[in-house]
């Protein structure tokens, strides 16, 4: 084969063959075709598209172009989540623990963050000692015995991706539905899980800016998993005003552990206890857990008889990290300039822009603009009110955690664009938009 034909081939609008779609990826990876004939391509395919099958062969040749993890020694069904991003979304810390306590192992390896705060192992290093990069021996060893472990990649995952991703950032190439599906799932199929729960956030805090796009975005990869083999479940979720209350690393440590605790956010913890029930209701594979009724009442349960948070201890504590942080978040590390923001007037709260909340945190040094830029654990915002809440003039509606006063100020002006009052009635922003369940395509 040769790639010039291939390019050709979607040029001209044709469907490419999985023959041809493999070995394309293969080539590419191995660094037998160039980076300027595989930006032709990824032009083609963001010009003219690609079909469900084609999807579906691109997605498959990008995970099996590393390794393709085994979890069968930890369970006969693995199970994971992915959040597709967002303001104060510090789910995962949560439901994990959830799951686990209800003796379901998780093993999930997940990411460092670019953007306004850090990923799952920015937030979880705000824990001193906390170690992220376990050996693929420790890894399994982990998960077989304390049934939880979160971690770092333990070997290359889908490498393609990260070539391909690398390109298309800078080609213009990045917002076409097929190469976003394909990129998010192929680290999933590559993560040796049978069963996804996806969690696709949408508005202004989103990559995906509205229930549509959402939608059609969450159906592709729910249709790729599906035809991949593996049980796919994707909630669209809202992400208009943050999640929760805290936004930065060690605060939103912090958040999660009042939930695990049987606290926290009220939106917070309803988001998180709806994750769970899909995570189980898959794990119980319509046995253990008929429905996600019955999955969430469980759920609940582990917050409040303190299993789950038992259950992120032991991680910690297996993990390296200093529990004496996680009994008392107080000891995480803490900015030393506060500042609250006041509503400057009474009425209905209209807006908290998710994104100037983002660029707020980023400004102060919760999040990364490049890989190799530090992390502030301890700087981040707090916002005190959602949509539709009412407010009196002077209310406390924010609190900034800095270590900069001219950055305090920078992110205080973010922070008073980003939340908007009205003195019409304005209805509260709704958690979910929808669920598309690959299992059962009609309920959808």
């Amino acid at each position: 084969m040769r790639a010039v034909d291939i390019i050709e081939k979607k040029r001209d609008k044709q469907v490419l063959s999985t023959e041809e779609i493999e070995w394309f990826i293969q080539d590419y990876t191995s660094g037998a075709i160039p980076d300027y004939q595989a930006s032709a391509l990824l032009m083609a395919i963001f010009l003219n598209g690609m079909s469900r099958e084609e999807t579906v062969t691109l997605t498959m040749a990008m995970a099996k172009s590393g390794e393709m993890l085994d979890l069968s020694d930890i369970t006969d069904y693995a199970i994971d989540k992915h959040s597709s991003g967002g303001v104060g979304d510090k789910t995962t810390l949560v439901v994990l623990p959830i799951v686990a306590a209800l003796g379901v192992p998780v093993a999930k390896m997940s990411g460092r963050g670019l953007g306004f705060s850090g990923g799952t192992l920015d937030k979880l290093e705000a824990i001193k000692g906390f170690n992220v990069n376990l050996s693929d021996e420790e890894f399994r060893k982990q998960a077989r015995e304390t049934q939880l472990v979160l971690a770092g990649q333990t070997g290359e995952l889908a490498p393609a991706d990260g070539k391909l991703y690398a390109l298309r950032d800078v080609t213009a190439t990045v917002d076409n539905l097929s190469l976003i599906a394909a990129s998010i799932m192929s680290k999933k199929l590559a993560s040796g899980a049978k069963g996804i729960v996806l969690d696709v956030k949408l508005g202004c805090g989103a990559f995906m800016k509205t229930v549509d796009a959402a939608r059609e975005l969450a159906q592709m990869m729910v249709d790729i998993g599906t035809d991949s083999g593996r049980d796919m479940v994707a909630l669209l979720s809202d992400m208009n005003q943050p999640l929760g209350v805290a936004v930065g690393n060690a605060l939103e440590v912090k958040e999660a552990l009042e939930t695990l605790n049987g606290g926290g956010p009220a939106n917070f913890r309803e988001h998180c206890l709806e994750v769970a029930a899909y995570m189980l209701q898959l794990a119980g594979r319509g046995k253990k857990w008929v429905d996600t009724d019955f999955a969430r009442a469980d759920a609940e349960k582990t917050l409040n008889d303190g299993s789950a948070f038992s259950k992120f201890r032991l991680m910690v504590e297996t993990q390296g990290g200093d529990v004496s942080m996680v009994d008392d978040p107080t000891l995480l590390p803490q900015a030393s300039l506060l500042q609250t923001v006041n509503a400057k007037q009474a009425g209905n709260v209209s807006q908290v822009a998710a994104d100037e909340i983002a660029r707020a945190s980023l400004v102060l040094g919760a999040g990364r603009e490049k890989k190799s830029d530090p992390i502030d654990a301890a700087v981040g915002v707090e916002v005190f009110v959602n949509v539709g809440d009412t407010v009196r003039e002077g209310d406390v509606v924010a609190r900034i955690h800095a270590n900069d006063a001219g950055k305090m100020d920078e992110a205080r002006i973010f922070i008073e664009k980003a939340i908007q009052y009205s003195t019409d009635g304005i209805e509260h922003l709704p958690l979910f938009y929808g669920v598309i369940d690959g299992r059962n395509p009609e309920k959808s």
